[in-house]
């Protein structure tokens, strides 16, 4: 169930939302309808970016972390953050593409301005950020 930590509207105040996510790969679904829900205010483009992000996040939190599994979205007007928290003390990296994955972290540094990860003796949150100020790109609808 999704929890609430503070709510504003769109105006400058932070707005934190946070779901606790099980050990299954079936709660990506979950994970990107509650996303969806929260982000539909944005032009499509940067819905369609961040809700890749969400979902990149999370499903390597869910294939490579382990338990317990948190997924925030932090909000002001004009700028996201995505965080997963996940128990795995191991840092998340890059590794090169394959058939069976390789490309998540390399499309999360493409669609954000900043992202990286804060270790914890109790394992990691992998973050990154979005610009929801810039236009969208020729071609692409808003």
């Amino acid at each position: 169930m999704p929890i609430e930590e503070q709510t504003t509207h769109l105006d400058d105040s932070l707005r934190v939302l946070a779901l606790e996510v099980t050990d299954d790969l079936a709660e990506l679904a979950t994970v990107r309808a509650w996303a969806e829900k929260l982000l539909q205010d944005l032009p499509e483009d940067q819905r369609v970016d961040a809700l890749m992000v969400v979902d990149e996040l999370t499903s390597n939190a869910l294939r490579h972390g382990k338990p317990p599994r948190q997924v925030r979205l932090l909000r002001k007007r004009d700028w996201l953050s995505v965080e997963v928290d996940d128990g795995c003390v191991d840092p998340a990296c890059p590794r090169p593409p394959s058939s069976d994955g390789g490309h998540g972290l390399k499309l999360v540094a493409a669609l954000s301005v900043s992202w990286g990860q804060w270790q914890r003796p109790t394992g990691k949150t992998v973050w990154a950020e979005l610009d929801l100020t810039r236009a969208a790109a020729p071609g692409r609808p808003q």
